[in-house]
């Protein structure tokens, strides 16, 4: 009896294909993040040499400090860049959020979240100081309107310098950062005071997180997510 050997070499083939596909993308990931981490001083010197930094760290009080860590990434000073467990911490730290702002022109969701993640992880984190990821952070968010960091966010949302935001305010515009236009304080300002609600709760102590994915501090589906 006669054996038939297409199937075998169709599998073969298969097979092949699929170790020719998987080592492309694992040749890919590392040139990526190999590139990242030979440009990442660069990239980051040239950002705090700049006139873009308005604010230091001292600009803000321990407690501000504490809030924006709080809400944006309560494991950001213990992490390696990447937090996948941490309640209410969400699917983004400080720190991969600063690669989208680093080294993507126009960032999607999709794929180029494993590649954020490996930047983050295996270049952004084991090159550039806790402190001045932190520096970067409040200096460089964008807030929209072309408005980009803390000190920029309060001239244009209050009309004041940002050491002279009170608490509420503060609050207010750390809210928008989980999505600037669904909680902006302008054209939204229902939205943003509900959330800024929510954080004051966290804050207080009177919320805790259940899960990774509780980050808009609830028990019941929101009125106000973002789109």
């Amino acid at each position: 009896m006669r054996s038939n050997g297409k199937p075998q070499a169709r599998k073969r083939y298969f097979l092949m294909t699929i170790i020719i596909i998987l080592g492309s993308i694992l040749i890919y990931y590392t040139v990526v993040t190999i590139h990242a981490r030979l440009n990442t001083k660069k990239i980051v010197t040239s950002i705090l040499d700049s006139d873009t930094i308005r604010l230091r760290l001292s600009d803000l009080t321990p407690r501000q400090l504490y809030i924006l860590l709080l809400v944006e990434d309560p494991e950001f000073l213990h992490h390696k860049g990447v937090d996948l467990k941490t309640p209410g911490a969400g699917l983004t730290t400080i720190t991969q959020a600063l690669v989208k702002l680093l080294y993507f022109e126009n960032f999607k969701p999709g794929i180029r979240k494993l590649k954020q993640t490996l930047i983050a992880r295996f270049a952004l984190d084991p090159i550039v100081s806790k402190e001045d990821q932190l520096l970067l952070f409040i200096n460089i968010f964008g807030f929209r309107y072309d408005t980009k960091g803390f000190s920029e966010a309060s001239q244009f949302y209050y009309g004041k310098q940002f050491t002279r935001l009170n608490e509420e305010e503060y609050i207010s515009i750390v809210a928008m950062m989980i999505g600037c236009s669904t909680y902006n304080i302008k054209h939204n300002p229902e939205a943003n005071a509900d959330r800024s609600e929510r954080i004051s709760k966290l804050i207080n102590g009177e919320y805790v997180p259940k899960k990774m994915s509780d980050i808009y501090y609830e028990d019941t589906k929101s009125a106000f997510r973002v789109k």
